[in-house]
């Protein structure tokens, strides 16, 4: 079980006993005119904790399925839509089994309930989880309907169900000719059992797993007809904007032009939050201009109270801090003797590698719309990555039962870790306050400065490697020294004599043949509010491990590339992906060399083992004028076996755009306790100008289903700044790029 598995399981167990609730006004809206497959859902209370106690998840087909008279299916995803694909891939795994073209589907986010606890006993959606972790029993659940349908089409044809088969959204009877659309049986079919066996199809009968089918959600996005949370709207309903204090944990004090305020155009009312003040208007524009009009006085929290950045950190500080410590930490890996090996070893080789805070940088700014209802439930739509854990928290924020909250998830502007439950991260729960006290339906959006301001960023570590080389140059020993805090302990509690994960993954668990190895960590608590970011611990421990891993190549006098093929010549999975990135790349030639158009140029490779899947990067890198360019980036993943190459494809293109930003530009600044960026003007990101080429190899090895949205990140920075390395002749240990004096280097 990886982190993010892990993190789910943790965070839902206990909601695995929870009541399922689905909003009355969506369910009647989603099925009017439907012919429901299956049997009715729980309605009461009582009913439905009894019912939770004995569903498995992802076995009831009416929580899932619904197939209407003119046979279009609404299919229910346990798993939220943010980018990434998901409702296709879902169409497309059910559609394989239920013998519906997936272009047949419409998909929706499901409300929280016991059904859908798919991975590992919860719901996230996240860590590259979904398909995996749900394919054998979203296949089951679409071959059962079909079953079901068969037998439905059986009795009203009065033939045996024997002789009946099934061709895209129709039972087919073939020796009489006459066929029967699902949407006419659907109804029969709801009344029969659930078969306790089904036969799943032949791989070599595939008609849409794996292959590129079109995205379903492309249209509706590209004609504006898809909602977000910021479109939406209820009736009756007031905007919200809020000022954070420029210091989390700050608290609002004396607002020094109230009445001033409360005479601007649309105004409505003036609330303090916890750690903020808000302005109720009769559009989000009008909020805005009024809160950022407020003076006001700002309290400092005592030092060391919860949730509080101190008055003098500063990045600068807190690295040097990091730098500082000193010893092996807590062991995560041991393997052989590494101490011994290293006393033992012909040449050590040392070095400390860092990365820096990242924001997430996201599209969509976050927002929460809030409702109180005459019958005491409270209505939520709001960005979420897991709706039970949202439900639940928001049940003890608004001090009712959790079924008296009603989750809409909708649609996402993208995940990248950005919207988990993150305390001082989120909008919802202000939102419910204001809802609260105005009487009336809120929608809270945050502005691009508040964002920033209060994002959970990904965490700072630093990582001290050494390691010895025999005579031959070749590796015998590593030791790593992760120095910082993982986002799994946070947010999840930390056990003081145990590693967390979430900081070591990508450092711990490499494939090559190294015969003494030991990683451990030294805890530093992150004073600011970290969580997960795209790819987690992966996405900096990969660059920290890979570079150091050319570092030992170089001191030893060996190409990096072929090191690491010698090093695995025990692991056959890993190795076919490096040639195939190899191959895929035209060769492999680390440079320097002289490119067509006259520039210099090197290549950088790296290797990752992130969420169940293998990637190998190459990266084509020239200098101009001191800054660097990335000409192409190949790529070579092995997630065992795919749903739909396209979606791979789109999800590598889209991490590697995020790993080349990370690697060249992004950073987060603290100084005096507080971020320097609150805007895009402050934090750079990658501009399309600047993404490389793009070349993707899929190589399906047959293993256990890996994930697919962030394993195309962790090899990136690794591979530019291992091609940066042989152009500047000096070792890149730090990130982002851009703050590396590479001016007079030759381009």
């Amino acid at each position: 079980m990886n982190d993010m598995t892990s993190i789910a399981a943790q965070a839902m167990a206990s909601e695995n006993g929870k009541p399922f609730k689905l909003s009355r006004r969506g369910f009647l809206g989603s099925s009017l005119g439907a012919l429901v497959l299956g049997v009715t859902l729980p309605a009461g209370r009582v009913r439905a904790q009894a019912a939770a106690a004995s569903v498995a998840p992802g076995s009831r087909i009416a929580a899932f399925l619904e197939i209407r008279a003119d046979s279009i299916v609404l299919f229910r995803s346990a798993f939220i839509e943010g980018g990434q694909g998901i409702f296709t891939a879902m169409a497309q795994i059910v559609g394989e089994e239920l013998d519906v073209d997936p272009v047949n589907f419409v998909v929706e986010g499901a409300p929280p309930g016991p059904d859908y606890l798919l991975t590992g006993g919860a719901r996230f959606t996240g860590g590259s989880m979904s398909v995996r972790m749900s394919y054998d029993t979203m296949r089951k659940l679409g071959a059962s309907a079909r079953q079901m349908l068969l037998q439905a089409a059986a009795t009203r044809l009065g033939v045996p169900v024997a002789e009946l088969t099934t061709e895209p959204g129709r039972a087919v009877h073939a020796a009489s000719g006459r066929t029967v659309p699902y949407g006419e049986i659907a109804d029969a079919a709801a009344e029969l059992p659930i078969p306790a066996n089904v036969v799943l199809r032949d791989r070599a009968d595939f008609r849409w797993i794996g292959k590129p089918v079109a995205r379903l959600d492309a249209r509706d996005k590209s004609t504006g007809k898809a909602k977000y949370a910021i479109d939406l709207k209820v009736d009756g309903m007031l905007y919200a904007a809020v000022q954070h204090s420029p210091r989390l944990g700050g608290e609002p004090g004396a607002l020094q032009n109230e009445a001033a305020v409360r005479g601007m155009p649309g105004f409505h009312s003036i609330h303090r939050l916890p750690g903020a003040v808000a302005v109720v208007a009769n559009s989000w524009w009008r909020a805005r201009m009024a809160v950022e009009a407020l003076q006001v006085s700002w309290t400092e929290a005592a030092p060391g109270t919860a949730h509080t950045m101190p008055a003098d950190f500063s990045t600068e500080a807190h690295m040097a801090t990091l730098k500082a410590k000193t010893g092996d930490g807590v062991a995560f890996e041991a393997e052989g003797d590494a101490a011994g090996a290293l006393a033992g070893a012909h040449r050590v080789v040392e070095a400390t590698y860092d990365a820096p805070h990242l924001a997430h940088g996201q599209l969509e700014p976050p927002s929460a719309l809030a409702r109180w209802n005459d019958d005491g439930t409270l209505e939520l739509w709001i960005p979420n990555q897991a709706p039970e854990m949202f439900q639940a928290d928001a049940a003890k924020l608004a001090g009712i039962a959790p079924d008296k909250v009603i989750i809409h998830s909708p649609m996402l502007g993208g995940f990248f870790g950005r919207h988990f439950l993150y305390q001082t991260a989120n909008p919802y729960p202000q939102a419910i306050l204001l809802s609260k006290a105005v009487g009336r339906p809120v929608k809270l959006i945050w502005s691009r400065e508040e964002e920033f301001l209060r994002d959970a960023l990904r965490p700072t570590a630093a990582v001290r490697f050494r390691a010895g080389l025999d005579a031959s140059g070749t590796p015998v020993a590593l030791s790593a020294v992760a120095i910082g805090e993982g986002p799994t302990g946070r947010w999840f509690g930390r056990q003081p004599d145990k590693v967390d994960s979430s900081a070591v993954e990508g450092i711990a668990g490499k494939v090559y043949a190294i015969p003494n190895r030991r990683v451990g960590q030294i805890h530093v608590d992150d004073p600011a509010i970290i969580g997960f970011w795209r790819s987690v611990g992966h996405s900096m421990n990969d660059f920290f491990y890979e570079t150091f891993f050319d570092e030992m190549a170089d001191a030893g006098g060996q190409d990096p590339y072929e090191l690491r093929h010698r090093l695995l010549a025990n692991s056959p999975r890993h190795r076919t992906l490096l040639e195939a990135v190899a191959e895929l790349s035209g060769g492999w030639r680390r440079g320097p060399f002289t490119a067509e158009d006259g520039t210099r140029r090197a290549r950088g490779v790296a290797m990752a083992s992130p969420f169940g899947s293998e990637v190998a990067t190459i990266a084509e890198v020239s200098l101009e004028k001191g800054e660097t360019v990335v000409h192409d980036v190949w790529v070579a993943i092995d997630p065992g076996s795919i749903v739909n190459p396209a979606i791979i494809g789109a999800q590598v293109n889209s991490a590697v755009a995020l790993g080349l930003s990370s690697a060249l530009f992004e950073e987060v600044v603290y100084v005096d306790g507080m971020p320097q960026a609150r805007n895009y003007d402050g934090y750079q990101i990658l501009t399309p100008d600047r993404m490389p080429r793009v070349h993707v190899r899929i190589v399906e090895s047959g293993a256990p289903m890996g994930g697919i949205g962030e394993p195309g990140l962790p090899g990136v920075p690794p591979a530019v700044a291992n091609a940066v390395s042989v152009l500047a002749g000096q070792r890149v240990r730090g990130l982002p790029l851009s703050k590396l004096n590479l001016k007079g280097v030759d381009g």
